[in-house]
């Protein structure tokens, strides 16, 4: 199997703790073995093979072998073993994302597991309704998280500028963004990104205005709702408030490719218990905050979500020791204290209590922003259709590449975000 080149850094260092690669003792022959794939930061993949380990000193008949890959690399590589019926045993998806490969088939239900290998009763039925799909269920959330709004704290307390709050609208939003790239004095550092490509911020702007991304059946929104979306971001691009074409081009919805995270830009749109992740690889003390909304007091367009999932490839023949790794990843305190908060706040009530003592000063940030943002929250939205990890990747983020790059009109870019969009996107 061949490996991009953080895929073969985590299998080496998988070697080096005895989990991903190398020989075993005799036993290992004859123990299950099971392939786990996910997507994320190197920190991440350094916990998660930590609790691999620990499972597995734990389960000695129980083999992980684990992969990281890149954001779009990632979801290449499940197409591609989607077509070969050949899935990792477990494998990461997202909320936006398991409607659409549950549907496709991609996954095992989980429900036949549930209080033999899976222990999740006390996580309650709301947070289970999460990842439930048709009547069943196809994942287990890691960790609660929303949408966030992170801001380099060193740079704005140098400017001399308060950073966004509670109830910032979109309006004041820019006018902050524009004053930070004032208040850099450098070239090619902005005040924020070119939000135009990230389906989630146009999701909660949306929600702000009494519509949504997805409906049950295809696309929530029409022309005109995209019009305005692109309008914003082109005029706040054309003021000098976001990074360049070029820089946001870069963004693979990793942290590592994030403007804010390369040092191009003061904000930056993300997920909360992402927050971990981007304080590792900056030097600058990291602010968190909500989305702007759209006018003081209206609805902050933000809602719980699973952080992040893991599912069963429907694939695998040891679906029950897959969901015993699983159970362990969420339930098992000593896990939970490797794992913090880094793929959102635990589920698990037990988990949670028992890991706040040793969070540190970011973690606990992370778990202080969900815990305010309860009575800022809207109801969870309808699973996302098929096609929408398409429409996201293929339809959303290029066409804000090509309006931002000049080469179409932002009647013609809303125009076609539609057309193409409900191509793409469909009932299942």
């Amino acid at each position: 199997m061949l490996l991009n080149r953080r895929g073969f850094m985590i299998g080496a260092a998988g070697a080096a703790t005895g989990i991903a690669l190398g020989s075993r003792s005799a036993l290992a022959a004859e123990s299950v073995q099971l392939r786990a794939m996910w997507w994320g930061s190197n920190d991440r993949s350094k916990r998660t093979l930590a609790v691999a380990k620990l499972f597995e000193e734990k389960n000695p008949d129980i083999r992980i072998v684990g992969e990281s890959l890149s954001g779009d690399g990632y979801w290449t590589k499940l197409a591609t073993q989607m077509a070969g019926r050949a899935i990792a045993d477990i494998f990461q998806l997202e909320p936006s994302t398991i409607s659409d490969y549950s549907k496709r088939g991609a996954c095992m239900a989980l429900d036949p597991f549930i209080s033999s290998a899976l222990h999740v009763d006390a996580f309650g039925k709301d947070v289970l309704n999460l990842t439930t799909v048709d009547g069943k269920l196809w994942g287990v959330g890691l960790g609660l998280n929303s949408f966030a709004l992170f801001y380099d704290a060193d740079a704005f307390a140098k400017a001399g500028i308060t950073p966004p709050g509670v109830d910032t609208t979109w309006e004041e939003y820019a006018d902050i963004a524009i004053e930070m790239t004032k208040a850099a004095g450098k070239k090619n550092v902005w005040g924020g990104p070119y939000g135009a490509r990230y389906a989630y911020v146009f999701d909660a702007w949306l929600r702000q205005r009494g519509s949504s991304l997805y409906t049950d059946t295809g696309l929530g929104f029409r022309v005109e709702e995209a019009k305005e979306w692109y309008a914003y971001w082109e005029e706040l691009r054309k003021r000098g408030g976001t990074v360049g074409a070029d820089i946001q081009t870069l963004d693979q919805n990793t942290i590592d490719t994030n403007c804010l995270a390369l040092g191009y830009s003061a904000m930056g749109m993300a997920y909360s218990n992402q927050m971990v992740g981007y304080q590792l690889i900056m030097k600058s003390k990291l602010g968190i905050g909500m989305l702007p909304r759209a006018e003081k007091g209206g609805p902050s367009g933000h809602y719980y979500r699973p952080a992040l999932i893991w599912s069963i490839g429907a694939s695998t023949e040891h679906g029950e020791a897959a969901a015993k790794f699983i159970n362990f990843f969420v339930n098992d305190v000593e896990a939970g204290k490797i794992l913090g908060v880094e793929r959102g706040v635990p589920m698990s009530p037990t988990v949670r209590e028992a890991i706040l003592p040793s969070l540190n000063p970011t973690e606990t940030e992370t778990v202080k922003y969900i815990n305010a943002l309860k009575d800022q929250v809207g109801g969870y939205p309808s699973p996302a259709p098929l096609g929408s990890t398409e429409f996201d990747q293929r339809v959303l983020r290029p066409i804000a590449d090509e309006l931002a790059f000049e080469r179409i009109s932002i009647d013609e870019a809303a125009t076609r975000l539609v057309d193409e969009g409900k191509a793409t996107v469909r009932a299942g």
